[in-house]
């Protein structure tokens, strides 16, 4: 009894169950909504696998959520609530566009120049985010919604500038080639470059039809500096320690106050790294009028949920998202499944992770039960 209770406290262990139980419930879902679950299930992972342009993409759609993921996990840490991520992310979006469109510069100076610009802006929204809490004691939930709206509303208004707006779209001009961080950009649009990617389809499938870039690689690194920052540094363990009970920080000698600033600081720069290297990094290169959230930053919440707010878990985390989400259209492509159907087989997924840690309490009652029946 022992032995299953102590594996299931294990994180990763837990985890895994946690998703493979939300899949199970996720097919009788699709069978009672009167689809194929089999078929489902076929769809999906053919959509995911069957082709190098499919796993590309998913890990090209995991940055963003992985980079979100980790501002709400390094929050969490610091016993935080960054529901902010998507205001962080939308305002990144829109000053890097900005910057992008403004100047054009050499692609050494322009590309930093955009991201830096961006991760500045995420940062600085969740940083006043934090000075609202240390300052006023304003609950960072509260001004981080109204903030999100703000973001939004100022996206709006940035796309409908007559200066940087496109004729006849919703949206601004494409940021300076000089600031796209594509790779091989100019390259493989080039009749050279289609020439030769027609001769290899492993390269074409890859390079040609996707935005291949190195963000996914951004995004693993900084994983392991947060994880640095929270378990290896200084500023992390004050950071820890005010978020677990910040009164006992207070009579330790450190400085609640700031390390709260600090630590949304640190989050909002990192929902600002999302945005800026979607700007940066994929085929649209510009802002879009919104009606809506897209739920880039929102998704985070649900990655660092999965990933039991580990720094390393939003890698893997945000690549079992992205891979949801992207076999979700597949669904509703090839077999019609709606929407609402996919995102409830998301949510299932989700709930059970939050479940884990119930486990070791069942399985120990359930060992327990057994063994007095047992007698």
């Amino acid at each position: 009894m022992s032995n299953a209770v102590n594996i299931l406290k294990k994180p990763f262990i837990a985890t895994v169950i946690s998703v493979i139980l939300g899949f199970l419930v996720s097919l009788f879902v699709l069978s009672a909504a009167g689809y194929d679950p089999f078929k489902s299930m076929a769809v999906m992972i053919s959509s995911i696998f069957s082709r190098p342009k499919f796993i590309t993409n998913v890990i090209i759609k995991s940055t963003p959520l992985i980079l979100t993921g980790l501002s709400a996990a390094f929050a969490f840490r610091t016993g935080l609530f960054n529901i902010g991520a998507e205001g962080q992310y939308i305002i990144a979006t829109v000053v890097s566009t900005l910057v992008g469109l403004v100047f054009n510069f050499h692609p050494v100076v322009q590309i930093p120049l955009v991201i830096i610009s961006g991760v500045i802006a995420g940062a600085l929204l969740g940083g006043f985010t934090g000075f609202l809490k240390a300052k006023f004691g304003i609950h960072e939930v509260i001004t981080s919604i109204m903030l999100n709206w703000i973001a939004l509303y100022t996206c709006n208004y940035a796309a409908n500038l007559e200066a940087f707006h496109k004729p006849e779209s919703n949206g601004t001009y494409p940021i300076n080639k000089s600031g796209i961080s594509m790779l091989l950009y100019d390259w493989k649009f080039s009749e050279q470059g289609r020439a030769f990617l027609k001769d290899n389809s492993l390269l074409n499938d890859i390079i040609l039809k996707t935005d291949l870039n190195l963000n996914f690689l951004i995004a693993v690194a900084m994983a392991i500096i947060i994880w640095i920052i929270v378990y290896k540094t200084k500023i992390g363990f004050e950071m820890r320690a005010v978020g677990f009970n910040h009164h006992a920080a207070m009579n330790a000698g450190i400085r609640v106050n700031r390390n709260i600033v600090y630590s949304m600081l640190i989050a909002g720069a990192l929902s600002g790294l999302a945005g800026a290297l979607t700007i940066s990094g994929t085929s649209n290169n510009a802002i879009q009028v919104l009606s809506v959230f897209e739920n880039n930053g929102f998704n985070g919440l649900a990655v660092a949920l999965i990933a039991r707010s580990s720094a390393i878990g939003c890698i893997f985390a945000g690549l079992i998202f992205s891979g949801l989400i992207y076999a979700g259209q597949s669904l509703q492509f090839k077999i019609g499944v709606p929407s609402e159907i996919i995102n409830i087989m998301i949510g299932v997924v989700v709930f059970f992770v939050a479940l884990t840690k119930m486990f070791p309490a069942i399985v120990e009652k359930f060992f327990m039960r057994r063994s007095e029946n047992v007698k």
